[in-house]
């Protein structure tokens, strides 16, 4: 499992490089990089009942041979097929040579995503078979895998049939109890059967047993640290100081009942024997930044520092700065340092001595804050993000350097409670569950791509105002497969839709840090008017003169993705609005949406939308935000999530050290676990 990739026949430097993109560098790594969708081959359809958006399979008799038009990118050929008076439109990009392979008189299967354009039933790009190798195909699954640009599903496929085919088996590591209450497959056979599944029922059954692995492996986990935090002494002790007030009294508005029950909280937890962990969990907008900052407050006045760990360099800059404000308001005198990976080596080095010496009371950076070359005077707690989980690693860090501060993690995830408790079980939860009262709610509404001259229109009139405004889309460049919205070539049609004097330029997290910090500070200044970008603006920067939020292909997206978007906006004075454009029509689609359209309530909007998602919603949409796991998802999979926090609440129960004789195999796996660690959560 840890051997090279190269190990592997068939693949050199040159694919390996390619696989190294998408994370894969080992063997265990190739076999955990798990298909995204699986590609079924049913029986062809009638055109009558070609549904508009599914790949389906047409059979086809062609009556003339295909056409071809040459224009100045590509080469087009085109086909009509006719069935008792329907037709269906085929469309070839770069394929003239089909002109002589394809033969009139002869029946085809054609097989392709199904569009309506013009009205008219349009089929892109489909693939072509005969009768008889269409019926070898039928009824089988075929893996998708996320590729790169290079990297072709085929040489994923072959290259994880190759390793199934020369690995040798693990032995299975669940109890055997754990697995007979829980109906789980055997270990192995989960791992062969996801990646090449005979039917979909097996397919399931793996699935099951894989999500189970994660879910069950990472609450153990979360158990130890749980258990090594209780028993950890608080080092920083804390008392309540008279300068919280002082700063209360100086905000420009009274905090909600909700915040003030919540610094209650951090306030006791300061002053305890025991070092805090603990999650504030607030909808976007609920004022935990402030609440925080009572909290670092706190720290720098009972002569300790204090850490605040920001997702983004420029959200980075706007805290230290919003920070020094609202101090300089109070009358308190802080330092504040920033510290950020684009600052120059002068601006470093002024910043590390501010740190060490302990004239910064307050530390304001990106992860690198508790990395080297960085010398703490005296931190005594650690405020961060959801993007950011402060796990073991970083503890350890820290207490390399004599340090054991408090942590604070924020999250604007709305999840529903019974799953926070389980995914946030290291930490005790707060919850944010009040809008601060001077916050005007966000209109939204839900339309579909026929509407967008018109969302032009209305973003003119408030870029003319004086307002700005972002679009998002699913993708970055343009993939022939899939007719989604894609920031380039968006950026282009949006500059000759709207008027020459706006301002529009596009953001992606392809391009380079420097690149990404420098288009956010000129939006966040007011220097660009429309922003098109990907999904990294979800956690990018607070810019309260934007506000509307237009989402291109917003099907595509999980709902607390999107509602986290939406948060973008409504953070100033003005009225906000939120435009979510539908690429279908689909009746599912639409009840999924309009939970956006009816609340802006992010906790509401997760529990509608975990009813909402079934089990046969497993490759669709997933949630961003959260931990992410490499096939678990905590909505979709809730009662797996929950089945596993009981058997592992019941096994530590029984066996807490793990060190039985007949856990050795869990006790090996959790070890391998915690030391690969996962996306979003540093063990």
């Amino acid at each position: 499992m840890d051997s090279p990739i190269t190990s592997i026949k068939g693949i050199g430097e040159k694919t390996a490089t390619l696989f190294h993109r998408v994370g894969v560098h080992t063997v265990g790594e190739l076999l955990s990089y798990y298909p995204r969708a699986y590609d079924i081959y049913e029986e062809p359809v009638t055109f009558a009942n070609l549904k508009t958006e599914q790949v389906q399979a047409v059979t086809g008799f062609l009556r003339k041979t295909p056409n071809v038009t040459k224009g100045r990118r590509y080469a087009v050929t085109t086909a009509v097929l006719e069935e008792f008076g329907e037709y269906l439109h085929l469309t070839w990009f770069n394929m003239p040579f089909l002109k002589k392979t394809l033969s009139p008189g002869n029946t085809y299967i054609f097989r392709g995503r199904v569009q309506k354009k013009k009205g008219r039933l349009v089929m892109e790009q489909p693939e072509i078979y005969t009768p008889e190798v269409y019926g070898e195909k039928l009824n089988t699954m075929q893996p998708i895998y996320g590729l790169t640009a290079g990297l072709s599903n085929k040489t994923v496929s072959k290259a994880v049939k190759q390793a199934l085919g020369t690995l040798t088996l693990n032995p299975e590591f669940l109890p055997e109890s754990i697995r007979m209450e829980q109906q789980l497959a055997e270990s192995n056979f989960a791992l062969r059967t996801i990646h090449f599944p005979v039917k979909w029922e097996d397919m399931l059954l793996a699935r099951k047993r894989l999500v189970f692995d994660e879910f069950f492996l990472f609450i153990l986990s979360l158990r130890q640290i749980k258990e090594s935090s209780e028993v950890r002494k608080n080092e920083c002790p804390m008392k309540p100081v008279k300068e919280t007030k002082q700063l209360l009294q100086a905000l420009p508005y009274e905090l909600t009942g909700a915040q003030k029950k919540v610094f209650g909280e951090l306030q006791a937890d300061l002053c305890a024997e025991r070092v805090m962990s603990r999650l504030i969990q607030g909808d976007v907008g609920s004022g935990k930044t402030v609440v925080a900052l009572l909290a670092l407050v706190q720290a720098v006045y009972n002569g300790y520092q204090g850490a605040l760990m920001a997702p983004t360099e420029v959200l980075a800059r706007q805290h230290g700065q919003s920070i020094r404000e609202m101090l300089e308001e109070a009358g308190l005198s802080v330092g504040v340092a920033v510290l950020t990976g684009s600052m120059s080596a002068k601006e470093k080095r002024l910043a590390y001595e501010e740190i060490e010496s302990g004239r910064a009371g307050i530390v304001v950076g990106t992860h690198a804050l508790i990395q080297e070359p960085v010398h703490f005077y005296r931190l005594g707690l650690v405020v961060t993000d959801e993007q950011h989980r402060f796990g073991v690693r970083q503890r350890e860090t820290l207490a390399e350097k004599g340090l054991v501060p408090h942590v604070l993690v924020m999250s604007a995830t709305p999840i529903p409670r019974t799953l926070a408790i389980i995914l946030y079980g290291d930490l005790d939860i707060s919850v944010l569950d009040e809008l601060p009262a001077n916050r005007l709610p966000i209109k939204n509404c839900v339309v579909d791509e026929s509407y967008r001259p018109t969302a032009y229109r209305f973003m003119e009139k408030e870029i003319a105002a004086g307002r700005q405004a972002y679009v998002i889309c699913a993708m970055v460049e343009d993939n022939p497969d899939l007719e989604l919205e894609n920031v380039v070539d968006y950026t282009e049609k949006l500059k000759s839709a709207m008027s020459a004097s706006i301002h529009i330029e596009y953001l992606h997290g392809k391009m380079k840090a420097k690149e990404k910090n420098e288009i956010m500070e000129r939006f966040a200044k007011g220097g660009i008017q429309v922003l098109v970008s990907t999904t990294v603006v979800e956690v990018g920067v607070n810019v309260p003169n934007a506000t509307v939020m237009m989402v291109e292909n917003a099907e595509r997206f999980g709902l607390a993705q999107l509602h986290q978007l939406r948060g973008r906006v409504g953070r100033g004075k003005h009225q906000s609005y939120c435009i979510f454009v539908s690429g279908n029509d689909r009746p599912d689609t639409k009840k999924r949406l309009d939970i956006l359209n009816q609340s802006n309530d992010g906790f509401y909007i997760a529990r509608e939308d975990l009813k909402l998602r079934g089990p046969g919603d497993l490759f669709g949409i997933r949630q961003s935000g959260l931990l992410e796991f490499k096939i678990g998802d905590v909505f979709t999979d809730a009662v797996i999530l929950q089945a596993a926090s009981e058997e592992a609440a019941k096994l530590t129960k029984r066996d807490p050290a793990l060190l039985e004789k007949e856990n050795q195999e869990l006790k090996k796996r959790l070890v391998s676990y915690q030391m690969a660690g996962t996306k979003g959560f540093s063990l």
